[in-house]
């Protein structure tokens, strides 16, 4: 009996430790805030020609960390419009794309993303487009976004699925950079 009893304390111990172990979705979710307050210049690594994003100086700055949500202004040039924005719950992240104008005005484009499909890899989180992503735009219904983050790279991605549509964004996580102004619609 002293036995059962010393090998079921034992596995409800084993089950606690490992139900208090943070899932790949929170472990990828913390290593971005961990860079919280700090800014990155990015390079496009796929996709995009002769376009803005080639053309201009592309920075992110981890500017909002919040329990469960970080928000990720990415400046193309000049062009303050775009945030990312991560949000954890159960197990899971959305990503959405807030879409501003230079008066803080919201984009008719805006709000679009998905959630990940379940707790991904703690240096990868692929989203989906949602029903709100489709509804809006239903050619992007193919669209799938990913970000991974190691030690010296932070990247964001895109591909419309059944198409060549690729986009690649690299983001130097070794070398910080001057932080920028703030996003359209935000204050100081």
């Amino acid at each position: 009996m002293k036995r059962f009893l010393t090998s079921a304390i034992l596995l409800c111990s084993s089950v606690v430790a490992f139900a208090q172990q943070p899932n790949d979705a929170h472990v990828f979710f913390n290593k971005i805030k961990q860079h919280c307050n700090k800014s990155y210049e990015g390079k496009v690594t796929a996709g995009a020609g002769n376009d803005d994003f080639s053309k201009n100086k592309l920075v992110m700055h981890v500017r909002s960390c919040e329990e469960n949500r970080i928000r990720i202004p990415f400046f193309v040039g000049d062009d303050r419009s775009r945030t990312w924005i991560l949000k954890l719950e159960n197990d899971r992240i959305l990503l959405k794309h807030d879409h501003r104008h230079e008066d803080g005005s919201e984009d008719k484009v805006t709000q679009y993303g998905g959630w990940t499909p379940n707790a991904g890899l703690d240096s990868i989180q692929i989203f989906p487009a949602d029903s709100y992503t489709r509804d809006l735009y239903p050619h992007t219904a193919n669209n799938v976004w990913w970000i991974t983050i190691n030690e010296t790279e932070f990247t964001y991605n895109l591909r419309r699925i059944g198409s060549e549509r690729v986009f690649t964004v690299t983001f130097d996580l070794s070398k910080e950079v001057a932080t920028p102004q703030a996003p359209w619609g935000w204050e100081d």
